[in-house]
């Protein structure tokens, strides 16, 4: 009966909005939906408290309305026909999002749990997100993720659909894009090189010119840490060879993992990739630096666990002076 109650004041949500007069009428779709989940007009009728003459006519209204049969009489009992079934699958839809939209409204200014759609850029290091999303985490305890992966400007555009709540991001979003959003720094890094103990001994004397014909696992070309690494090698005329792009940063640190190559992250991440990965610091280079931001629709934060998350970048929380690991150069 909860249920029936939220359903309920989603359809008087609905019957407050201005609609033409040939629009569907959610309250009849509401009694529809009803008596094919209950298996017939008198059951409706009973979880609804109406009477099932009131429960048919608006049955037959929606009918009416749509041109259509939603269902058909075997003896005593209604079925649903194929139109009907058509139907019910969509008054599900409608009829669930309702319930899940009240429940994440009420959710933001209760102690009950707290959904966070967030939108990670591929380019962004899995342990950047991990890292980014923390605050989030500790700050709210009953927050509940949803994380999908995609490029930029897909995000963007379903950010604009308020699909997600935030993006996370190795830039700002091009100003070229049809959507009107907000920029928020989360952190910056210098960037590093690390790869297998072995490997990284190998160059440990006079890095970064170490790195001349150095096996390399990079991004692929479009993300910030590439954009970095190609500048540098630029600026230094250093020739580095190249054994691998990836557009999934975990796929090439575990090709690390195997000696196949050194590879470059964000220095802030040395603690994490010494011990989730076994690989060694070989050196950071100050001025080569990578950034990531909080991308919103919103230019005053109303979700709980995204403000925690801008805050945290705003009080300095994952700044250059995150811990290291231990040893490697510093140019």
């Amino acid at each position: 009966m909860n249920q029936d109650r939220e359903n309920e004041g989603f359809i008087r949500f609905y019957r407050k909005v201005t609609m033409p007069a040939s629009a569907l009428n959610f309250q009849h779709l509401y009694y529809f939906w009803m008596v094919a989940r209950e298996g017939g007009i008198s059951h409706a009728s009973n979880a609804l408290d109406v009477s099932p003459s009131t429960i048919s006519a608006q049955v037959g209204q929606l009918e009416r309305a749509m041109s259509v049969k939603l269902f058909h009489r075997v003896g005593r009992n209604l079925r649903l026909t194929d139109v009907g079934h058509v139907a019910l699958r969509y008054a599900e839809e409608i009829f669930t999002l309702g319930s899940e939209m009240s429940h994440a409204i009420r959710g933001w200014h209760t102690r009950g749990p707290v959904l966070l759609q967030v939108g990670i850029a591929d380019a962004v290091p899995k342990l950047v997100a991990t890292r980014l999303l923390r605050p989030a985490l500790a700050e709210l305890p009953e927050v509940k993720l949803l994380c999908r992966e995609g490029r930029p400007d897909r995000l963007a555009a379903e950010l604009a659909l308020h699909h997600f709540d935030v993006l996370l991001l190795d830039s700002p979003l091009d100003p070229g894009l049809p959507v009107r959003t907000y920029s928020r720094p989360l952190a910056e890094w210098p960037l590093a090189f690390f790869g297998t103990p072995a490997l990284t001994a190998e160059r440990s004397a006079d890095f970064p010119a170490s790195l001349e014909s150095a096996p390399l696992l990079v991004p692929t070309a479009g993300s910030a840490i590439r954009r970095q690494v190609d500048r540098f090698f630029e600026d230094h005329g250093i020739q580095g060879r190249l054994v691998g792009e990836f557009e999934d940063s975990g796929l090439m640190k575990t090709f690390s993992e195997t000696g196949a190559g050194l590879f470059p992250a964000p220095a802030g991440l040395a603690q994490e990739l010494e011990r989730q990965h076994g690989v060694a610091l070989l050196g950071v280079l100050d001025d080569y630096t990578v950034s990531y931001f909080a991308i919103t629709v919103e230019r005053h934060l109303e979700h709980p666990a995204v403000a925690a998350i801008c805050r945290a970048g705003a009080e300095g929380k994952e700044a250059l002076a995150s811990p290291s690991a231990r040893g490697g150069h510093r140019v």
